[in-house]
């Protein structure tokens, strides 16, 4: 894993060194602090997803670019088996695969979300546009803005996600989402 991060973070590095833009500049429109955004690029901290997914909306490029370092390709469909998504961690108890990071000039960032039981409430992360979650399995809270949700396999939730959220698993087990976030 230690690997995958170093690697995404070498492809933003140049990425934004390409596009001209300061470490200072990008920090700034990701509201973040600089020195943690310099620990994405040298791979000593995992890019959450939702900031990687900022990055790829700022830069024009397909989120799949920086994941896996290949240009997507598919343009009429694409296929992902059953576990064979590109493994991203999130971040801390959370495991995400993404599931659509072949297909070209894709409107959603399709991903398949374990979150594994922790007694801590999870630090909370806001992205512009929106989100879709669908819970596969098990039961989550989700902490959205003010406002605390319980959601069971079958639920779903649509938000705008320039709110913080963050979802927890509840009684002890892990459970499982698909998130599109467009």
């Amino acid at each position: 894993m230690k690997d995958i991060v170093k690697d995404i973070g070498f492809r933003v590095k140049e990425l934004r060194e390409l596009s001209d833009v300061t470490t200072s500049e990008i920090a700034n429109d990701l509201n973040i602090d600089e020195e943690e955004y310099n620990q994405y690029e040298k791979g000593e901290k995992d890019i959450p997803v939702s900031v990687l997914y900022e990055i790829a909306q700022k830069f024009r490029v397909d989120m799949g670019l920086l994941v896996s370092g290949e240009e997507t390709r598919m343009n009429i469909f694409h296929i992902t088996r059953a576990g064979k998504g590109r493994f991203v961690e999130k971040r801390k108890g959370y495991e995400c695969e993404g599931v659509t990071d072949r297909f070209i000039q894709k409107k959603a960032e399709t991903l398949i979300v374990t979150v594994e039981p922790k007694e801590e409430t999870p630090l909370k992360n806001s992205h512009p546009g929106q989100e879709f979650n669908y819970v596969i399995e098990g039961s989550l809270k989700l902490y959205l803005h003010d406002h605390e949700i319980i959601l069971n396999k079958g639920d779903t939730v649509f938000f705008d996600s320039s709110y913080e959220h963050a979802m927890k698993a509840l009684n002890g087990k892990q459970a499982k989402f698909l998130a599109v976030i467009i």
